[in-house]
């Protein structure tokens, strides 16, 4: 049996990392295309992966390499860029986006999977980080006039073994003393299992109704980001009273923390968390998947067993 060809763009983040170690060894052979092989070499003892390094912002990379390749599928994004002009989304998501499509295009790599973002929007209001993965997954969807079969995937915060959600949290929860000051408290989440998503991604490339289709991904229940930190601090064992930050507060919480090297919080970032990252129709269901809860999963990986956890009411 010939083994069908999967390159991964943004294969050595966390939803690649995953997903490269889900795909069925006996049916793919996966490439994860990376500017830094180092940070793949971990995926390289898994059956059928390999790195192969390539600029992704150089045509000529990304033909070669796809010039063997059955299915391309496209993970990569960020949460903030150096300034906050837009500029760092829109080469990240949109310009990447364009190249990657034009390269499938050039070569006849006929299948292309997109992560995008629940609630990405070309029009979305201020924020760069929506607008900017709206517009990508409209240019995917665009090039099916072109015969490229597309599905797109917009999930809301995504969970799960090495995280940057509940880790993150996790690792301030510890270090901030008493009282934990959040901004944006009541922005609703539908937190989703990375393992639903990976299962979204492989089951849609093998489903061909899948093709043209932009499926939102949630997980089974909506809490405030408020809820989720508390819960987090009750998952790591830690008690700190969480205090909702009003909104002027928030936006100089965002201007101060947006300068700080590691950026934990951004302008950006407060945009975005003025739409709530919920689902009116959850794709997961319609995939046939049983989306998975933060109760059944974070606490194995906090690596704090409690059995009374809960979300706090608001």
């Amino acid at each position: 049996m010939t083994l069908k060809t999967i390159c991964i763009l943004g294969g050595t983040g966390f939803v690649g990392r995953h997903l490269a170690a889900t795909l069925p060894q006996d049916q793919y052979r996966v490439r994860i295309l990376t500017r830094t092989p180092a940070k793949a070499r971990p995926l390289t003892v898994l059956p059928n992966v390999g790195v192969e390094f390539c600029n992704p912002f150089d045509a000529h990379d990304l033909r070669e390499i796809l010039a063997t390749a059955d299915i391309l599928i496209n993970l990569v994004g960020i949460l903030n860029e150096k300034k906050d002009d837009g500029k760092g989304f829109h080469k990240a998501h949109v310009e990447l986006t364009r190249l990657a499509i034009q390269a499938c295009l050039d070569t006849g790599t006929t299948r292309y999977l997109h992560m995008s973002a629940l609630h990405a929007d070309a029009n979305a209001g201020k924020s760069h980080y929506l607008r900017s993965k709206g517009e990508a997954e409209d240019l995917a969807h665009a090039a099916a006039r072109s015969g490229l079969q597309v599905t797109s995937f917009r999930p809301s915060v995504i969970f799960g073994p090495g995280d940057s959600f509940f880790n993150r949290f996790a690792g301030l929860l510890k270090f901030t003393p008493g009282i934990f000051p959040l901004a944006c408290a009541q922005a609703r989440f539908a937190p989703v299992y990375v393992g639903d998503v990976v299962a979204a991604f492989t089951r849609a490339i093998t489903d061909k109704k899948t093709i043209g289709r932009r499926y939102d991904l949630c997980g089974p229940q909506v809490y405030t980001l408020k809820q989720l930190v508390e819960f987090t601090a009750q998952t790591v064992g830690v008690h700190r009273l969480v205090i909702g930050l009003p909104d002027i507060l928030a936006k100089i919480q965002a201007h101060i923390l947006q300068n700080v090297p590691t950026k934990p919080f951004s302008m950006d970032n407060y945009r975005s968390l003025q739409i709530d990252s919920t689902c009116t129709d959850n794709g997961l269901i319609e995939l046939g998947i049983k989306p998975a809860s933060i109760e059944s999963v974070v606490p194995r990986y906090l690596g704090y067993l409690n059995r009374g956890t809960h979300i706090p009411e608001r």
